[in-house]
């Protein structure tokens, strides 16, 4: 079993930035137990959505919207991944969740974490 555990989120106005971490137990993200680790929100009323993901050999997908703002990375030492937003938009206010699991592709994948809440508001 795998515990992911999100932080970082928090409000935060419009074009500053917030970085989000997701800290794994059980299982470190080098493992072959986890191949891809992703960010996904979900805000109220939508469906959830991926926003970006990166492989266990560090190859990286982001959704259209987020392109040139958000960047996923990870430090399988620390077993930690990262998501760096830059210039914050009031529609990326959602609640962003952690992804991971041992299945190919960009998911979902099996695990999820508890969530934390990313407000953009002035």
């Amino acid at each position: 079993q795998v515990q992911l555990v999100e932080s970082g989120g928090g409000l935060v106005q419009p074009g500053g930035s917030l970085t989000l971490s997701c800290a794994a137990s059980s299982t470190g993200f080098g493992s072959f137990s986890i191949n891809g680790v992703g960010w996904y929100r979900q805000a109220p009323g939508k469906q959830r959505e991926l926003v970006a993901a990166i492989a266990r050999r560090g190859t990286r997908t982001y959704a259209d919207f987020v392109k040139g703002r958000f960047t996923i990375s990870r430090d399988n030492a620390k077993n930690t991944v990262y998501l760096q937003m830059n210039s914050l938009k009031p529609e990326d206010t959602a609640v962003y969740y952690c992804n991971a699991g041992p299945s190919p592709g960009w998911g979902p994948y099996t695990y999820w974490g508890q969530g934390t809440q990313v407000t953009v508001s002035s």
